[in-house]
């Protein structure tokens, strides 16, 4: 009996060891599976806050890229500077952190282009104990890239109005957004100022009530700025317009395409009023196809120091490889002053000064064609937009190779390509010269 009672308390101790066993090891699969959720919530944390700072890239691009100054001189409302462009970006991160339970203080986010002229890139890190069913705390780390890859740059990007009066189609122009058959009016307008040597440009266009609010909170009066709700913009039927050199032929010319100068004290305001009434039901019916061509559409963003005999071979390859016509006309008059017998010591040759094996890379036979080359120079941007993502970067590739800007992914820090970046901006008026590309926010694998 003795022995039998001793081995019924070894075999109890046993089951009480097993059972304790048993308890760690599911208390070990809790742990574990806390930590792989509390993984899994960090990264989803870590996606939304890049892709929130990517979003308000994208939302603050066209204000970014819009001029300082209006074409009267006065300083632009719409526009701003790199710094709080960032800034903006960081915030919407940062308040997309503290909706997810992270910690904002535990969130580094960086701009990975943050050197480039226009960034649409983001990267967050979190490191974030995050608090898990049964009072467990978890500590996980996390890391997303987000980026709003350059899509096609024609002038005949279209998209959706939102937050505004109007809520139907938008077609851009100069990167500013107007109803279908104002665009198709404003083509016909500008191309019969081309004709009569007047370069028109879109200084704004559509305008949600979001941002008539902060374009009204900067400048409180109504006689120059109309209180949210009140605009016209809202309607995707006003469009401010420069230079300042083109007011007069505007008060003389502009009602023959439809439109009327709204106000006599703005000389750069006019409202189309030969289709559907601003903000009516008609008007959100109009069609994206009344927008016009994309030709006619690029005629309006070529610079006036374009020669003549070039403005047209320009034009079709912009159209052809879908790259800004205002860069490509930045690049000849850089690369060589739009002289087709151009040549340098390097051995680079014709208006767009093409190497040799470039040149065949790109089925360029002769150089010294300028057609030819402007064509192939278009196809070469193309690719390069397409690869780098932003016109600076294409621009750097043009200069000094992809190489070693793919290295950095920034513009090298050679002085002649910084150099040709920056005067080939500055040329065309900045980034601002460009139409807006399409823009989408996505992860970056």
């Amino acid at each position: 009996m003795r022995r039998i009672r001793s081995e019924s308390g070894q075999a109890l101790i046993l089951a009480l060891g097993g059972s304790l066993a048993l308890i760690a090891a599911a208390l070990a699969l809790v742990a574990i599976a806390g930590a792989v959720t509390g993984k899994g919530r960090a990264q989803r944390a870590a996606d939304l806050v890049a892709i929130s700072a990517v979003r308000s890239m994208r939302d603050d691009l066209p204000r970014l890229l819009s001029p300082a100054r209006l074409a009267d001189g006065r300083p632009n409302p719409e526009h701003i500077d790199k710094a709080v462009y960032l800034a903006r970006a960081r915030a919407a991160a940062l308040d997309a952190a503290g909706e997810n339970e992270v910690d904002p203080a535990r969130v580094v986010l960086g701009f990975p282009d943050a050197d480039s002229f226009a960034p649409v890139r983001a990267k967050a890190t979190i490191v974030a104990r995050l608090r898990e069913s049964g009072g467990h705390r978890i500590e996980a780390s996390a890391v997303a890239e987000a980026a709003a890859p350059y899509g096609e740059a024609g002038s005949d990007a279209t998209g959706m109005a939102t937050g505004g009066g109007y809520g139907g189609s938008l077609v851009y122009r100069d990167g500013e957004g107007m109803r279908p058959d104002v665009a198709a009016a404003y083509d016909r307008m500008a191309a019969a100022a081309r004709d009569d040597g007047i370069v028109l440009t879109v200084v704004s266009g559509f305008r949600s009530d979001a941002e008539q609010a902060e374009l009204f909170a900067a400048h409180p009066d109504p006689t120059w700025v109309a209180p949210p709700g009140h605009s016209l913009h809202r309607c995707a039927t006003e469009l401010d317009l420069g230079p300042s050199s083109a007011y007069a032929w505007l008060a003389a010319d502009a009602s023959r395409f439809g439109f009327t100068q709204r106000y006599s004290w703005e000389a750069w305001h006019y409202g189309f009023d030969a289709g559907p009434a601003p903000c009516s039901p008609a008007g959100e019916a109009v069609s994206a196809s009344g927008g016009g061509t994309a030709f006619a559409a690029a005629s309006t963003s070529l610079p006036s120091f374009v020669p003549a005999r070039y403005r047209e071979p320009i034009l079709r390859s912009a159209a052809r490889w879908q790259v800004p016509p205002a860069l490509m006309a930045g690049q000849l008059m850089a690369e060589s002053g739009f002289d087709p017998t151009a040549g340098s010591p390097a051995g680079a040759q014709g208006i767009a000064q093409f190497i040799p094996s470039t040149a065949a890379a790109y089925g360029l036979s002769n150089p010294y064609d300028p057609v030819a080359a402007i064509d192939a120079e278009a196809h070469l941007m193309s690719d390069l937009l397409r690869q780098f993502g932003s016109p600076e970067l294409a621009l750097a590739a043009y200069n000094a190779g992809p190489a070693p800007v793919e290295a950095c992914h920034c513009i090298p820090p050679y002085p002649e390509t910084q150099a040709y970046v920056t005067r080939i901006l500055a040329l065309i008026g900045g980034a601002g010269a460009i139409a807006m590309p399409s823009f989408e926010v996505r992860l970056v694998a």
